[in-house]
């Protein structure tokens, strides 16, 4: 069996710089954590196409108010994703929120 390695007694690193932080792409909050986001989904022949790096609640949100067809055709680009309509709601509200994750809400398939 390998054997696990034990992380450094100062984990995590006590210095991290400001270069160092993380800022979701959609609503620019510092997070611990992001995703990358295909501005064009796969399924619509996005797969090498460009990415953002997106919290969990912002990538979760992204896919329930909008469909894959609709991210292809009217919002390939950040700022368009910004500015879509269907998540001004949304982005005004997550921006004051310090949430990390939120369930995902699309239900089971």
């Amino acid at each position: 069996m390998p054997r696990r390695r034990s992380l450094p007694a100062t984990w995590p690193p006590s210095n991290l710089s400001a270069a160092s932080e993380i800022r979701c792409g959609l609503c620019e909050r510092e997070v611990q954590a992001t995703s990358r986001h295909h501005l064009v989904p796969r399924e619509e022949g996005g797969h090498h196409g460009p990415i953002v790096d997106l919290c969990q609640p912002c990538h979760s949100s992204v896919h329930r108010f909008l469909s894959n067809r609709d991210l292809a055709r009217r919002y390939a680009s950040v700022e368009a994703l910004r500015a879509a309509e269907e998540l001004q709601t949304y982005l005004r509200w997550i921006r004051k929120q310090r949430v990390e994750r939120i369930s995902n809400r699309r239900g089971r398939r």
